[in-house]
């Protein structure tokens, strides 16, 4: 029974150690075949650090505002009567936009206007008669006075009528409309807006560190995403005289001219603060770079052994515009770099650069995307 246990127990050992030996062997070989099997070229695409010369610009980024605008509104109640305007349209200051009801007004100052008359009337009968001494100076002195307020009543009742007329206090371009025929206004109802759009102000921020490169009259230049093909120059002509506390920044505004209207309130615009230096700069796309936590690096292509290789070098970077980025340190002008296919290079690999140019990413100053 002993003898007959140790046998399947040696033939169980036997056969779960050939099992797990052939295991290991082809484990073995298998390791050492991925370790010496050639990596495959990979297929990139590369360009040049090429040396530029970049006009020194402090970047920041502002909403723009109108030179002046409102909401018009109803000083008075009343019915709306006439409306002399088309919304969007361009006026001129002091143009009459809406007219309210007056039908009450026009005959009061008329009863107005007569009694002012007769008051003066009788102060001119007064006057003549203080000269022969019929009067006393009481009298006299009496009829002024209401001579006088005669008059300021019917000038009273000419500003109420006024009220009823809303003018454009300032030429520039309407709103939409808000207001129909025959609505009854109350005071502060809102008629339409008006904006002065010729010049238009940028208002934006900048650190306070900044603030020994700026002074008023300084050039900028600013991008709006609605005209990417174009840059609207302007200069600053406003600096906030205090920092505020709580980012240690600076408000400045920036006077731009729009004549043609093409920039509006609200907009968005990244603006570039001329500083009229100029530095050497060495570019590459912004693709080449691998940035990561504990450096920023690239691939840079050279021969070895009859093939070109890819080999992995950290770099410093700088500022960067559009597509193309300032390496500080790292590259030297020339050097190739692969600028896609990063994620299957490794040091040392084997690549082969691309001739369809379709494949090479974007590598332009001031890239200007087609809206979809």
């Amino acid at each position: 029974m002993f003898k007959r246990m140790s046998l399947m127990l040696l033939a169980v050992l036997i056969v779960f150690g050939g099992i797990f030996g052939y295991k290991a062997i082809g484990n073995h070989f298998m390791n050492q075949f991925f370790d010496t099997m050639p990596m495959p070229t990979a297929s990139i695409t590369a360009a040049k650090a090429e040396p530029d010369r970049w006009e020194t610009a402090i970047s920041a980024v502002g909403s723009f505002v109108a030179r002046q605008g409102t909401e018009l509104t109803s000083e008075t109640s009343g019915i709306v009567r006439e409306i002399l305007f088309e919304s969007g349209a361009a006026v001129e200051q002091g143009q009459l936009l809406v007219k309210l009801d007056d039908s009450i007004d026009q005959p009061e100052l008329a009863r107005l206007q007569a009694a002012e008359k007769l008051a003066h009337i009788e102060l001119n009968r007064n006057q003549r008669l203080f000269q022969e001494r019929s009067v006393s100076e009481l009298d006299l002195r009496r009829r002024e006075s209401e001579a006088e307020q005669a008059a300021a009543a019917v000038r009273m009742q000419q500003a109420r009528i006024a009220q009823k007329e809303i003018r454009a206090p300032f030429s520039g371009i309407l709103g939409i409309r808000r207001v129909n025929l025959g609505q009854m206004l109350s005071p502060g109802s809102a008629v339409v807006s008006l904006e002065a759009l010729d010049p238009v102000y940028l208002n934006f921020t900048l650190p306070e560190q900044r603030l020994s490169q700026i002074h008023v009259g300084q050039q900028v230049r600013v991008r709006v995403d609605a005209h990417l093909e174009q840059a609207f120059e302007g200069e600053i002509t406003a600096i906030a005289p205090g920092v505020r506390p709580s980012s240690r920044s600076v408000e400045i505004q920036a006077t731009l001219q729009n004549p043609e209207h093409q920039l509006r309130p609200g907009m968005f615009g990244r603006v570039e603060v001329l500083t009229g230096q100029v530095q050497e700069v060495l570019l590459v796309p912004q693709t080449a770079i691998q940035f990561n936590t504990y450096g920023n690096s690239v691939f840079v292509l050279r021969e070895e052994d009859g093939q070109l290789k890819a080999f992995q070098r950290f770099v410093q970077t700088g500022e960067t515009r559009g597509d193309l980025i300032n390496v500080l340190g790292g590259l030297e002008p020339g050097d190739q770099v692969a600028t896609s296919g990063l994620l299957k290079l490794r040091n040392g690999a084997a690549v082969k650069v691309s001739d369809n140019g379709n494949a090479q990413p974007s590598a332009e100053l001031n890239p200007q995307p087609a809206n979809q």
